[in-house]
């Protein structure tokens, strides 16, 4: 990578003068202007600056570091690394903790790490290829073996899923072919965006949140998502109280104490 162009591209993509970057850094216009036609080399510090300033993600962090000729500043594990095992007991605590609502942890990729068991509402009748952990949630939602014959407002919720994928072009590619009409609504804030979908136990009208763990400093935990379904109406509650109840029953029906 080329330091200099990757500066000033990111620089101009979050529409920043050269003062206002330089501000925000902590050094003068004429240092930047400096850096940026190759007449100075930032030191690495500065280089750290820059990229708070610019507020790039950990693994940009890391990739402005490198196109500047330092290491990298960010460890990135693997989550079955044993020194990340309580964050592991951590996002299972948050999973259970959420139910009966369905809730899931996904990484920068939007590949499934864990779920919840509520979320196999959700997922009930979708292609076995892609349902589980190392799927990926997106291409789920949108693929016609997946839950968009059980979306009701499918192009409403395609459009705000494709909003969410910027970042990953050629999976935003492969959706956008799913979802072939993708019309204009008038007066969308694309806030708050309802998925309304067709289950065994009725149509489910859920909310979602997404959690990010934005203290992490390592590359890996800083991508994590974690993803909460809300119920937006009562019974929406009622249906998955009484799923989790359902399968709590089934699973206690298959313990060795009761076979």
């Amino acid at each position: 990578m080329d330091f200099p162009r990757a500066l000033r591209e990111l620089r101009t993509r979050r529409h920043l003068s050269q003062l206002d970057l330089a501000l925000r850094a902590g050094t003068t216009q004429r240092h930047l202007s400096f850096i940026e036609s190759r007449r100075s080399d930032p030191g690495r510090n500065m280089v750290v600056r820059l990229a708070e300033a610019l507020e790039l993600s950990l693994r940009e962090r890391n990739e402005l570091l490198l196109a500047a000729g330092y290491a990298p500043a960010y460890p990135e594990s693997s989550l079955d690394d044993h020194a990340l095992a309580p964050v592991r007991a951590a996002i299972d605590h948050i999973l259970r903790g959420h139910l009966p609502y369905p809730a899931l942890v996904v990484d920068g990729a939007g590949d499934l790490i864990a779920a919840n068991t509520a979320f196999d509402l959700i997922t009930e009748g979708a292609a076995a290829e892609l349902v589980g952990p190392g799927r990926n949630i997106y291409r789920l939602a949108l693929h016609p073996e997946g839950l968009a014959p059980h979306i009701r407002n499918l192009a409403e919720w395609a459009r705000h899923i494709l909003a969410r994928l910027g970042h990953l072009e050629e999976l935003h590619a492969e959706l956008v072919g799913y979802v072939p009409e993708l019309e204009r609504c008038a007066g969308l804030l694309g806030f708050a965006v309802p998925l309304r979908l067709q289950s065994s136990y009725g149509e489910l009208n859920l909310m979602t949140t997404v959690t990010t763990f934005a203290t992490a400093v390592d590359v890996t935990l800083s991508e994590l998502k974690l993803e909460a379904f809300l119920p937006a109406d009562p019974a929406t509650a009622g249906a998955l109280t009484a799923a989790a109840r359902a399968a709590a029953s089934a699973e206690a029906g298959q313990a060795p104490g009761n076979m």
